[in-house]
């Protein structure tokens, strides 16, 4: 199989958001869409995201800087299925509006999770 690590799609009138064909059973076990670090968005498998991100915000309960990661990553977090045969997810208009996404977005792979941007955004 071709690794995908870099992909551009137009999203349709739903703001649904084609995942391509050979990334798909990476998301089998559904997805987790996030606002990024920067005004992007982080796309992560569920999988992923249960198993190495959740135990990580869980952290220290007085430490200030968890607590940013979980203001950061929960604040308008998303999860879902991918819708079958399409493979589409829907990104939510507040989290389009944080990453400044209108139509066209650029996916970028950053390890076990995507960055999802505007098409524009270096």
């Amino acid at each position: 199989m071709t690794q995908v690590d870099y992909f551009q799609r137009k999203l349709d009138d739903k703001r649904r958001l084609t995942i391509p064909t050979e990334l798909r059973d990476k998301f089998v076990s559904g997805a987790v869409i996030t606002r990024g670090f920067g005004q992007y968005l982080h796309l992560y498998p569920k999988d992923v995201w249960d198993q190495l991100v959740e135990p990580r915000l869980e952290g220290d309960i007085l430490d200030e800087r968890t607590a940013d990661l979980n203001v950061q990553f929960r604040m308008g977090k998303i999860e879902q299925a991918l819708d079958g045969k399409q493979g589409r997810i829907t990104l939510e208009q507040h989290l389009l509006d944080y990453a400044g996404i209108d139509k066209e977005v650029s996916a970028v792979s950053v390890g076990k999770y995507w960055r999802i941007m505007a098409v524009d955004m270096p």
